[in-house]
């Protein structure tokens, strides 16, 4: 049988990595039975590159993917991006034996306007293939935003059928997020995915305790229409054996265990629940 991996989208340990390093982070990652993260917002300094090939070695982790910057995300704004540092990225990939690269997120300023976002996506085609010549390849990472319609036709598909070595890095709990269905919207990509973010999506709790209803309607609608929240695996609402199903039709490789926020809960205990549920829902031997 056909399998894919399951591994965890490294942002969400930024602040662990701070604290104990790369190399013990990977540790407690390994421990939890995970065995490949995509590193990103992680600063790649000499020192954390050797720490991440040392624990991947160590502790059999495959790093599935990296992330870089096609340009700053906002001007003037320090960091790596392929633009300015595009040998210093491609070495990042060798020695760690990465050939997906992610870019998390187009520069806000392209944000929000149909020519600005074209034309940093055509920048990032030519980005792919560029990154092709070295074994590399470039993937885009989505979230609502992507939904909004010109046309009638959503932006998204607008961006993949305007580039054919680009590819896509969906995420499930924004494809819902979108009012999209994310299982149909996953098959629609195949052959154009190889990473899945896998994020559950919760209707939470509101809190009203410090509401005057005679005086604040305006807050009371404001916490009402804001309830989404980001989700362990199995304390949401998305039917995530039939999206791993469709990713794994669709040329997924890596599903990846991602939660921007964990309202408190250490990130590890998430990723624990998170990887019981996949175990639950029978992707034991993925891990």
């Amino acid at each position: 049988m056909t399998k894919g991996k399951i591994g965890v989208q490294m942002m969400m340990l930024k602040n662990k990595v701070e604290e104990l390093g790369a190399y013990e982070t990977m540790r407690k990652v390994s421990e939890l039975g995970y065995h490949a993260v995509e590193v990103s917002q992680i600063p790649m300094t000499p020192e954390n590159v050797a720490e991440i090939k040392r624990a991947s070695e160590d502790f059999d982790i495959k790093i599935a993917a990296l992330s870089a910057a096609v340009e700053p995300m906002l001007p003037g704004m320090p960091g790596e991006t392929l633009t300015s540092d595009f040998e210093k990225i491609v070495n990042d990939c060798k020695t760690l034996d990465c050939n997906y690269l992610r870019i998390g997120m187009m520069p806000l300023m392209a944000l929000g306007n149909k020519d600005t976002i074209m034309e940093f996506i055509s920048k990032a085609e030519k980005m792919a293939h560029r990154l092709a010549e070295h074994g590399i390849e470039l993937y885009y990472h989505t979230h609502h935003l992507e939904f909004q319609k010109f046309d009638g036709e959503y932006l998204l598909d607008i961006i993949k059928n305007n580039t054919t070595k680009l590819g896509f890095e969906l995420d499930v709990h924004w494809i819902q997020r979108a009012g999209v269905n994310p299982v149909e919207f996953v098959k629609g990509y195949a052959g154009r995915i190889s990473l899945l973010h896998l994020k559950d999506y919760r209707i939470g709790q509101m809190d009203l305790s410090e509401i005057d209803f005679k005086k604040d309607m305006a807050k009371f609608f404001n916490i009402f229409t804001n309830t989404i929240e980001f989700a362990e695996l199995g304390e949401g609402n998305l039917d995530l054996k039939s999206i791993i199903e469709a990713g794994l039709e669709s040329g997924v490789q890596y599903f990846l265990v991602e939660q921007d926020d964990t309202y408190g809960r250490d990130p590890f205990e998430c990723l624990e629940i998170s990887a019981n549920h996949l175990r639950k829902l029978g992707y034991a031997d993925w891990f």
